[in-house]
């Protein structure tokens, strides 16, 4: 599949966060997956790492990345950068929903809990 049509994010079980895999491994790639994914104000991603490096892309609103004891604002227009295996967690710190696009150089994407368990995530590879 060459070119697809893509869809808004949608509902998922993690509160306020609507996602949808625009590319990934069940559209034939082996080793790149691309997120789109919308927070809605005061919600956020649960704390994380993934075995990859992890791209985000903030196409609008206002949010806040936690990672190493840190807090970090970012906005649209502005790229979030989060090296292999680094506890994160993504805030959205404003009125407004949260618009990101997450570029991760594998696929499937796999996400582990700050304990070491693997995080079962809700949505397409």
């Amino acid at each position: 599949m060459y070119v697809i049509e893509q869809t808004r994010p949608q509902t998922t079980p993690i509160p306020g966060v609507a996602h949808v895999t625009w590319a990934g491994r069940d559209d034939g790639l082996q080793d790149l997956s691309v997120w789109r994914q919308s927070l809605a104000p005061g919600a956020a991603t649960p704390p994380h790492r993934h075995d990859c490096d992890e791209v985000v892309l903030c196409l609008s609103g206002r949010g806040e990345v936690h990672i190493e004891g840190e807090a970090y604002r970012f906005g649209a227009d502005t790229t979030v950068v989060l090296p292999k295996a680094r506890v994160h967690q993504i805030f959205n710190v404003g009125a407004q929903p949260l618009e990101i696009l997450a570029v991760f150089p594998s696929t499937p994407v796999q996400a582990v809990l700050p304990d070491g368990q693997a995080m079962e995530l809700p949505w397409r590879s």
